[in-house]
């Protein structure tokens, strides 16, 4: 969502910050802007649109300054207005910026205004900067004034502020929002991501619920909810500058679908050094949680619910226990019926996705701390709520549409499986030794799959002038229709829905003519004949076939049906494999119609509000 960046230095921050922006806008966003501290006054620019129209502008104003605070927008309290963009201002004296929804912004906003303050924009966030003000004006420090502000606040934040009488200082507070500090030589800074200002430094502290702390150049010091001095671990980043960068790519999508087969061989790698499908992979005591678990509920949202969806199979079939599967944000919601034997799984590529957080905490008030998280990002919110934990290796994501991520959760979710059912007795070693050899094979079989790229955009063309598509698949593969269908109205915007092959006759068929292109995921498997009988009902009313069948499949081209074979079957990794095509698909539609792929309008990378 929003993205945060700030820093105080001995030298020009405005370059920093401006390039702090450009790496956080995968976070989506519709305005930017800064706000630096120099000869005594606040000084802002801000615009909607691209960064590079705010760093443009900047550049006219010829800013300069040792302290400033950076931030994109993305919009929920107030339209997408210059006046609604951050940062904020309060009296000409005191900026800052906010990621997070407050929720008793309403509440405050009256109140201020019976105190005498004006507000120029429709956002809950000009409250806070007001509510800091005014603490501020009955003599507290600018730390003190935060931290009495933000007692007051109901809802999520993740905060930044700057004032011109304490041109030494800056301060920032964190809750239910991502939010770090960077420590530097002389300077030192605060952002969203590390990928802000990881050209600057990669030592940084992650803040937890509740703090709030206070940087100048030459220090840094942390609070904890009490206001009461705390240290917090102080991590080196492995994010490289190299994995923010397009190298020989068009997108970030196309570079992050290109990484899959090093990024799962790298998450395999983990489970072949642990000897296997260890519980160990999960955590110290993951033996014992793992063995007393009978069920398992799985909880995400958007692609990773379908990451989710395809666990399920592989649960139930290697392990023998029941397993569901939420939407985090309906979970958290709903009168659930607590099993302390039930094992909640988390799944969240960057480890802050609200609703998902929510979700956890809300099963854990229900008594349930049998917890582990699959997560893409060390130090994230949810890992460090989960008893256990399971960090895929699947670098940087910088494309809003998910890719890698995607993959190696799935291989993720596999160790689990496997590794609940050898616990179970269900999996013995030699069943273990051929499962642990299709790992070795799949990246291998994902770059086969890669190589159908010119088949695939062939087909993309084909999709362009469409306004809808239908996606089918049956079993393990079913969400991966679900996802080809997800990705493909994510970045081209064309609408799709994915459906189970064999619910076609159940309402889906009367959408089918000769408009609405079908993508089929057929793969060699026990549902193969099942599948291409559902292909016959589709071509019977004139829909127009796209198949995605496996070199064994026996499925010929024919009059109004198109095919293209992956690598020979890979067995019950399928699924990962076929993920391949679907992204290729979904990303050269977007390129045909000429949209944003790696910003596409009105999402964002890391969910941070409801």
């Amino acid at each position: 969502m929003c993205g945060i960046v700030g820093a105080i230095a001995h030298r020009d921050v405005v370059p920093l910050l401006v390039d702090g922006l450009k790496r956080l806008e995968y976070r989506g966003y519709d305005s930017a802007g800064i706000a630096v501290v120099v000869n005594d006054a606040v000084r802002r620019v801000r615009r909607t649109g691209r960064v590079s129209e705010m760093e443009a502008a900047a550049a006219a104003e010829g800013l300069d300054a040792q302290l400033g605070i950076g931030h994109t927008r993305w919009a929920t309290h107030g339209g997408v207005t210059e006046s609604n963009a951050h940062p904020h201002i309060s009296h000409g004296e005191l900026a800052l910026v906010h990621n997070g929804i407050i929720e008793n912004h309403e509440q405050q906003r009256e109140r201020l205004r019976a105190l005498g303050y004006e507000f120029e924009s429709q956002t809950d966030t000009e409250v806070i900067a007001h509510l800091i003000h005014h603490y501020r004006a009955q003599g507290a420090s600018l730390l003190g004034a935060l931290q009495q502000a933000v007692k007051e606040l109901h809802g999520a934040y993740a905060l930044a502020v700057v004032d011109k009488r304490d041109p030494g200082t800056l301060v920032a507070a964190r809750m239910g929002c991502p939010l770090l500090v960077g420590l530097g030589e002389g300077e030192n800074f605060v952002a969203s991501d590390v990928s802000a200002i990881v050209s600057a430094t990669r030592r940084v502290i992650f803040l937890e619920e509740g703090d709030t702390a206070e940087l100048t150049c030459e220090a840094v010091r942390v609070f904890d909810a009490d206001d009461a001095p705390v240290t917090r671990e102080v991590h080196v980043s492995d994010v490289s500058l190299a994995s923010l960068e397009l190298g020989p790519y068009r997108h970030f999508m196309q570079k992050e679908i290109y990484e899959q087969p090093r990024a799962i061989g790298d998450t395999v790698e983990g489970i072949l050094d642990a000897g296997g499908f260890d519980p160990s992979l999960f955590g110290k005591d993951a033996a014992q949680v793992l063995g007393d678990v009978d069920s398992v509920q799985i909880l995400a949202c958007g692609t990773s619910y379908y990451a989710g969806l395809t666990a399920r199979y592989w649960i139930e079939a290697l392990a023998g226990i029941p397993c569901a599967v939420d939407i985090a944000s309906e979970y958290r919601y709903r009168q659930v019926v607590a099993n302390p034997k039930q094992l909640i799984v988390t799944i969240s590529q960057s480890g802050e996705t609200l609703d998902t957080m929510e979700a956890l905490k809300y099963a854990k008030a229900q008594g349930q701390d049998k917890t582990l998280s699959i997560c893409n990002v060390p130090e994230s919110a949810i890992p460090r709520a989960s008893r256990l934990v399971f960090l895929t290796r699947a670098g940087a994501e910088i494309g809003v549409a998910s890719t890698k991520a995607f993959t190696t959760q799935l291989v993720a979710l596999f160790a689990l499986a496997v590794a609940l059912g050898k616990l179970r007795g269900r999996v013995d070693d030699a069943r273990e030794a051929a499962l642990l050899d299709d790992l070795r094979h799949l990246p291998g079989s994902v770059q086969h799959a890669l190589n159908l790229e010119p088949q695939v955009a062939s087909w993309a063309e084909k999709f362009a002038p469409r306004q809808h598509a239908l996606f089918l698949g049956r079993g393990t593969h079913y969400p991966i229709a679900l996802e080809g269908a997800l990705k493909l109205k994510e970045i081209s915007y064309i609408h799709a829905e994915g459906y189970p092959a064999g619910e076609l006759k159940h309402g889906p068929l009367a959408l089918v003519d000769t408009q609405m292109p079908v993508v089929v995921i057929a793969p060699n498997d026990a549902l193969l004949e099942k599948v291409k009988s559902n292909i016959q009902e589709v071509r019977a009313r004139g829909g127009e076939m796209f198949v995605f069948a496996d070199a064994d499949s026996s499925f010929s081209e024919s009059e109004g049906v198109h095919v293209i074979r992956t690598p020979r079957h890979v067995g019950i990794l399928s699924p990962i494999v076929h993920a391949i095509p679907v992204q290729l698909l979904a990303y050269h539609a977007a390129l045909a119609r000429g949209t944003d792929v790696d910003k596409p309008r009105n999402l964002a990378k890391s969910v941070t509000v409801e």
